[in-house]
């Protein structure tokens, strides 16, 4: 009878397992879906989201996995449909939420600087082609391979899993995530959100880091008002708003805001200076020596400007406008300020002391307004989400550090984080040389590695199945 119950308990356990996934078919098919997303005009503007929601939701409902689509309605012209599309498979409660993000937008294009269509999803030499091959079709495929996959195995739930395909990412978070946080937030309550931001990086053809952003810089900015005296351009006045204005901009520009680092900057350089050539490890390990710093700081803002951009809050001078005629001295010229503060900066301190940098009354500092991000403490680095992505990264990338990441630019996880989620920013390899050679983020020649968008989404799988799944 022992014999026969325990031959029966075997045999129960393993008719429970789910079998084994078939990596070759489930490529196959992230390859189609991606195929035919990236075929999708999304651009923003020139194209529409509602196309790749539309596409998906017939993914999802196929599979009998519960979807609904959030709309904020546009009152100007109600022919814009900027939809944003939820899916939801349900755990039994035991954990809160998991949220998977990823946003269905783009950036425009330029058809003419284009190679190769910019949604032709055009195959050579084992990348792919299109506009959002990386951001940030990738990830949407993922979190949609996630949901079939999880669905298809039967994987039973200890948490809800949640899939949402955002509108309006690269400049309108008002239709998307915005709307989301404020009208709809129980929707999309977790308690982890994986999203964009990461990236695994590949030097010379070989991997040297997983980077998983946990926190991000928020876009800010301001223009310089210079006013003083119209006149004739033959006698020179000392009020002059264009001199005025070109000397503030040199003081900002020259001004190198204080360095002050968090928990995922600190870990990011301790990290990276584990991985590097020599003199590039003194660089980063002397970053706290007081005899070192200055003369470091120095050399990266020269020579390496997104590490030194990851130290500070960082301004950069990008639009001067100034005079109509050669001859004529304008009362009024300004200068706008790209500014991407740390998490924890204080702006309106921070624009007192901008004030004293300038040091000229005749020079107004006014704050721009537009598409914000709420500030947000730093994803925690001891959680089991954290310790999950380390742990399946080496199992992907083997021998390779992890690199907590403060991204200079934007995310809508911002929002998020703002509420208390906590979020990690996921990618696929990239070669670092395809940022100079311009097959990188919002370039004319975007691409993928084509067996990097497989192997991250896979990731993506088995970090979201070790985090849901019933144990």
């Amino acid at each position: 009878m022992v014999k026969i119950l325990a031959a029966l308990f075997v045999v129960s356990v393993a008719a429970a397992q789910p079998k084994a996934i078939d990596w070759a078919k489930a490529d196959a098919e992230t390859l189609e879906h991606f195929t035919k997303i990236v075929q999708i005009n999304s651009a923003d503007p020139g194209g529409s989201e509602k196309p790749m929601v539309d596409y998906l939701k017939a993914v999802l409902d196929k599979e009998g996995i519960e979807t609904k689509v959030y709309e904020i309605e546009n009152f100007a012209d109600p022919s814009i449909h900027r939809p944003n599309l939820l899916a939801r498979l349900k755990g039994s409660g035991k954990k809160r939420p998991i949220l998977l993000m990823g946003h269905t937008d783009t950036v425009n294009i330029d058809p003419k600087k284009w190679k190769h269509g910019p949604f032709s999803a055009h195959r050579e030499d084992g990348y792919i082609y299109g506009r959002g091959t990386l951001d940030d079709k990738p990830d949407v495929v993922a979190c949609l391979m996630t949901m079939l996959l999880l669905k298809r195995q039967g994987v039973k739930l200890d948490r809800d899993v949640i899939f949402l395909a955002e509108s309006g990412e690269e400049g309108a978070t008002s239709v998307g995530i915005a709307f989301m946080v404020n009208q709809h937030y129980d929707a999309i309550d977790a308690e982890y959100c994986l999203a964009e931001g990461g990236q695994v990086t590949r030097i010379n053809g070989k991997i040297r880091n997983v980077s998983v952003e946990t926190t991000e810089k928020l876009p800010s900015g301001v223009r310089l008002v210079a006013t003083g005296v119209a006149g004739h351009g033959s006698m020179p006045l000392r009020s002059n708003p264009v001199a005025h204005l070109a000397q503030a901009v040199a003081r900002v520009a020259a001004w190198q805001p204080p360095m002050r680092m968090n928990d995922t900057t600190r870990t990011y350089f301790e990290r990276l200076a584990t991985v590097v050539g020599p003199e590039e490890r003194d660089r980063f390990n002397g970053l706290l020596n007081p005899d070192k710093t200055d003369a470091i700081q120095e050399y990266l803002a020269i020579n390496d400007p997104f590490h030194n951009s990851m130290l500070r809050t960082s301004i950069s001078p990008n639009i001067i406008k100034a005079g109509y005629r050669f001859n004529v001295i304008p009362s009024e010229a300004e200068a706008s300020l790209d500014i991407r503060a740390l998490p924890d900066e204080d702006l309106p301190k921070f624009y007192e002391q901008l004030k004293s940098v300038i040091n000229d009354p005749s020079i107004k500092i006014v704050r721009e307004s537009f598409n914000s991000r709420p500030p947000a403490a730093p994803s925690s680095l001891s959680n089991e989400a954290f310790k999950t992505i380390e742990t399946l990264s080496q199992k992907h990338y083997p021998g390779v550090p992890v690199l907590p990441t403060m991204m200079t630019g934007a995310t809508d996880m911002s929002f998020l984080r703002a509420k208390g989620m906590q979020c990690y920013g996921l990618g696929p390899i990239m070669d670092a040389e395809d940022i100079q050679k311009g097959f990188s983020y919002h370039s004319d020649q975007e691409r993928i590695v084509e067996a990097a968008l497989y192997r991250h989404a896979k990731f993506h799988y088995e970090i979201v199945e070790q985090l849901a799944a019933a144990k």
